[in-house]
């Protein structure tokens, strides 16, 4: 069983890949969205968290984690990971390696105010491409607004916008650096045009916790989805079968 968990709705985005990726593979994803958005609180309160929540997925006695929380692994690689039973699979070394190998030099980052704070992306990007010049922007208002449901129209394009309006014009590609902005990617699209490649770490991301699965032997089971929320239940199913849809192997549990 592979292990997800987010502040909110972002890491369906990174559930969807998975589930693609590994149809067979039993998942367990977990929103903390009584505490979202992660973005705005402490370096400590963060800290916390992330291992809270590490330590419920070890509970769950899962084979992986795979991240699904760019700000917890912005925290991570500051303060670094908490202890845990199963290996983790870090979101933002997954949009280093997708940079890389598309060969970009020229780097946007939209993320968090948190994950920005850290220049995470910077150093880890910089890391595998030394010349790489990188711009890590923080987009504050997006987050709750994915939350709020607020996908389409005016508020949302224009949010995105703005957001996009504070980069340079000459980006070989902007990273979509928290999991809920590729709910948004459609306004990301109209914003910055076709010649700026948009990057969604989730699709690297599967790919490699494929590579894990495979190489630690991890069973296969019935390819269920389990979805937990420490927010309303109700308002969470509901926007987990607007995001994925009335998947029959979806199950919700409190």
């Amino acid at each position: 069983m592979l292990g997800l968990f987010d502040s909110g709705l972002g890491g369906l985005t990174v559930l969807k890949r998975l589930h693609e990726r590994l149809p067979q593979h039993d998942i367990v994803f977990f929103a903390d969205q009584l505490h979202v958005p992660y973005g705005d609180r402490t370096p400590s309160e963060l800290v916390q968290l992330l291992s809270a929540n590490v330590e419920f997925l070890d509970a769950r006695h899962v084979d992986a984690i795979v991240m699904a929380c760019n700000t917890s692994c912005a925290t991570a690689a500051r303060e670094g990971w908490p202890p845990t039973k199963a290996p983790v699979v870090d979101l933002i070394e997954s949009a280093a390696i997708a940079v890389e190998s598309a060969g970009y030099k020229r780097i946007g980052v939209v993320a968090t105010a948190a994950t920005a704070a850290t220049r995470a992306y910077t150093q880890k990007i910089t890391g595998r491409i030394p010349t790489a010049q990188v711009v890590e922007v923080a987009a504050p208002a997006l987050v709750p607004l994915v939350e709020a449901g607020k996908l389409e129209g005016d508020e949302p394009r224009a949010a995105v916008a703005a957001v996009c309006a504070r980069l340079p014009r000459d980006l070989d590609a902007v990273i979509l650096a928290c999991t809920h902005y590729p709910l948004l990617d459609k306004h990301f699209a109209a914003a910055l045009g076709d010649a700026v490649a948009r990057i969604d770490p989730a699709i690297v991301q599967a790919e490699r916790a494929a590579a894990i699965a495979a190489h630690e032997g991890f069973a296969a089971g019935t390819g269920s989805i389990t979805c937990m929320t420490s927010g309303d239940p109700e308002l969470f199913r509901a926007a987990v079968t607007k995001v994925l849809g009335n998947l029959p192997e979806l199950t919700f549990e409190r």
